[in-house]
């Protein structure tokens, strides 16, 4: 998908427009996963007692659960080849606005649908957008509290009332991009359906393209090899040549030829040592950017776990502010309590004693 929304296989750059995202669809999908799942994955790991049940990288994780989709994909064009055969580029370049405010439709109708990318493609007959994203739903019971949705989200019922509503917000904006008053032709029945990745003939192509590269990468390899060691074999004879004496019926290498073959050794040495060196480099730079995706993604973790706890720091100084003065309150009344009861003790002895006095008065009068 990267490398077909994106043109990397043909390098046809000028031909595209991305609306939204970035140029690398895998890194913008891998950034949605971190800014949607990365709490609840922390949440969930943090419920887990078993290691072996935390979820480590929730990206790959998914890409791995067959009973879930990583990615959905909308693609939409407005018009058909009849329409768009005889327009200028700079009439089909107009389409940039209209597909603009789709993707901004699109968010609004589905916000359950949180788009990763979105790149218009002008280097076919009609203009068309394609948007990728992940349908998400929460409150679920089981694993994560969120989770990708797309059986949820988009059903049958939901994926006719957003092709309406896309369809109206879409002439809506062409007509007041382009200044018309077009409509749009009746819906056809029996269009809409779920396409899986391997039934596109834009993946089966590519996939044949990377295959033939393959085999190609790999029979370069060998002949490489091959022809290093014919290289060490043609020079260890012209090493071993022995002069001999001049004879007019026989040939010999003058020592002119011997060197220019020798430096031609040296050359296929050389070339075939770049080649090697190529295909480590390449090795070595997805090592080094899988690395350095790596250490940067556990960074953003890392912090993103600093924040929460300093969130928790945070409400717990809130809370312990709180107790403070309701102690400070409590124990104010307290004191306002001892000198009521102080009051009230000497009232009490006040009476008491005048109680006693009037006694012994009565018992002296009998």
């Amino acid at each position: 998908m990267n490398k077909h929304n994106l043109r990397d296989y043909v390098y046809d750059k000028e031909n595209i427009q991305i609306i939204y995202g970035t140029d690398n669809l895998y890194e913008d999908m891998q950034n949605l996963y971190f800014q949607e799942f990365e709490q609840e994955r922390i949440e969930y790991n943090n419920k887990q007692t078993r290691e072996d049940r935390k979820i480590k990288d929730y990206f790959k994780h998914i890409s791995q659960d067959k009973q879930k989709d990583l990615a959905c994909e909308f693609i939409i064009e407005l018009g058909d080849m009849d329409f768009w055969n005889y327009k200028d580029d700079y009439y089909k370049m107009g389409m940039s606005q209209v597909y603009k405010e789709q993707v901004r439709d699109l968010i609004r109708i589905v916000p359950e649908f949180k788009v990763a990318n979105a790149v218009i493609h002008f280097d076919e007959t009609s203009p068309h957008i394609h948007i990728v994203g992940v349908p998400i739903k929460e409150d679920y019971k089981r694993g994560m509290r969120k989770q990708p949705a797309k059986s949820k989200v988009f059903t049958k019922e939901s994926l006719q009332q957003i092709q309406d509503e896309m369809r109206n917000c879409c002439i809506k904006s062409y007509n007041k991009v382009y200044c018309e008053n077009s409509l749009l032709k009746q819906k056809k029945k029996g269009r809409n359906r779920d396409i899986d990745i391997k039934d596109m003939g834009d993946y089966r192509e590519i996939k044949r393209q990377l295959e033939k590269k393959e085999e190609r990468l790999k029979e370069a390899n060998t002949q490489t090899k091959q022809l290093d060691n014919s290289s060490k074999d043609i020079k260890e004879i012209l090493d071993n040549l022995k002069p001999t004496l001049m004879n007019k019926n026989n040939m010999v290498i003058s020592n002119e030829d011997v060197q220019k073959i020798k430096n031609y050794t040296e050359d296929v040495k050389d070339i075939t040592q770049t080649v090697r060196s190529v295909n480590d480099l390449n090795m070595a730079i997805r090592d080094f950017e899988h690395s350095a995706f790596e250490i940067k993604k556990e960074n953003r973790s890392l912090k993103y776990e600093i924040e929460l706890k300093d969130n928790e720091i945070g409400n717990l100084k809130k809370e312990l502010s709180t107790k403070d003065k309701i102690i400070g309150r409590l124990q104010t009344e307290k004191e306002k309590i001892k000198q009521e009861l102080q009051k009230f003790k000497g009232f009490w002895h006040s009476i008491m004693s005048h109680f006693h006095k009037r006694i012994c008065y009565d018992k002296d009068d009998c």
